[in-house]
């Protein structure tokens, strides 16, 4: 059956009112594995449009979301907010069946939308209070499923040449590109970046392309450490066997550095950046730390530093990160350690509590 008589064929059982089921794995609660279920397909309509969901990233948020704490979500939630795919069903001509696409998950309200007001008619519409983001909301189904459902509005069409997997990889790669426009690095500038997860890894590959001179990256795990030095650091450290980072980056860049990212969000990693940071520095919060942390205020008032804190991305930096794919100049398939379809998931899932060699692991729902 092809895609066309496929779709008919759905559309037909739909006006009779039957269901299109297809396979999710549903959250019910911290300390459950994630359950593999038949759900009714999303449907199309009312502004959204369906992707059939070819390729879907596991984010460090989506553990946090599984677990006891201020990020827990609700039991029969849905994760996954970083995906790619083909749409299936659409009532917008704009967005045709059978384009290849990403989307951008920020599900902005519509009071912001309707009435142009603040942070959403600017394109931050993650900065919205009302905000749920796709796979992190129950009321948001995500792309831990064989379909997902999506805002025409949201849909970004992927350039020929792009695959399914690295249209996945756009969310975290959105992240790193709006954390690197906020750090204003000088032409030239020198880089230190503590954690080389994805997010670390993106901004690694941006604060290239925005012309950084020395770029230094800190990172306990050996195979995050070979793929920094694969997205072109200058020089890897690992802090178990440095005792003194600073130097380490002096040695390697000239002098401290001008700018420093956060890419790992853990009490206490504040300090530590403020304490390695140049004189007027620039230290980037871009990791997430959910608990309370400590830091001395003096110690960054006697140098004149800036604490930029960054939150995910506008919504066109999208297509900035496709476009900038499309013409080659960002290969971040590197990231992509582990591949698993939805029967796997579950164990999978639970085996990236206790991480080894992960980086990225990608699901393969259909």
């Amino acid at each position: 059956m092809d895609i066309h008589t496929k779709l008919s064929y759905e559309k037909e059982i739909r006006n009779l009112g039957g269901f299109v089921m297809v396979q999710a794995a549903v959250f019910h609660g911290p300390g459950k594995k994630l359950s593999v279920e038949q759900v009714p397909e999303p449907a199309a309509g009312d502004g959204h449009v369906v992707l059939k969901v070819h390729s879907c990233g596991v984010c460090g948020s989506d553990l946090h979301a599984t677990q006891e704490g201020a990020f827990l979500q609700e039991q029969g939630t849905i994760l996954g907010h970083e995906f790619a795919g083909e749409v299936i069903a659409s009532d917008d001509p704009a967005v045709p069946v059978g384009l290849r696409a990403t989307a951008v998950p920020v599900n902005a309200c519509d009071t912001c939308r309707d009435m142009g007001f603040g942070s959403c008619r600017n394109g931050l519409g993650i900065l919205c209070p009302e905000n749920r983001i796709t796979g992190l909301a129950k009321s948001v189904p995500g792309a831990y499923a064989q379909a997902v459902r999506v805002g025409a509005e949201q849909v970004v069409a992927l350039p020929e040449g792009v695959s399914y997997d690295e249209g996945a990889l756009v969310e975290p790669l959105a992240v790193g590109l709006h954390a690197v426009d906020r750090a204003d690095i000088p032409l030239g500038g020198r880089v230190l970046i503590l954690g080389a997860g994805p997010i670390g890894l993106s901004v690694l590959a941006f604060a290239r392309l925005r012309g950084a001179g020395s770029v230094v990256v800190s990172e306990y795990a050996p195979a995050r450490r070979d793929a920094a030095a694969a997205f072109g650091a200058d020089l890897v450290i690992d802090p178990a066997r440095t005792e003194d980072i600073g130097g380490a980056f002096a040695d390697a860049a000239g002098a401290p550095p001008d700018v420093i990212f956060d890419c790992v969000g853990v009490p206490g990693i504040i300090q530590q950046a403020i304490d390695l940071s140049r004189p007027q520095g620039t230290i980037v919060l871009v990791g997430v730390c959910m608990k309370p942390d400590e830091i001395i205020p003096i110690s960054a008032t006697l140098k004149e530093l800036r604490l930029q804190f960054v939150l995910g991305y506008k919504d066109a930096d999208f297509a900035r990160v496709l476009a900038m794919m499309g013409r080659g100049l960002i290969d971040a398939k590197a990231m992509i350690t582990d591949h698993t379809d939805l029967a796997g998931l579950p164990e999978t899932f639970e085996a990236l509590r206790k991480p080894g060699g992960q980086i990225k692991l990608m699901i393969h729902p259909t």
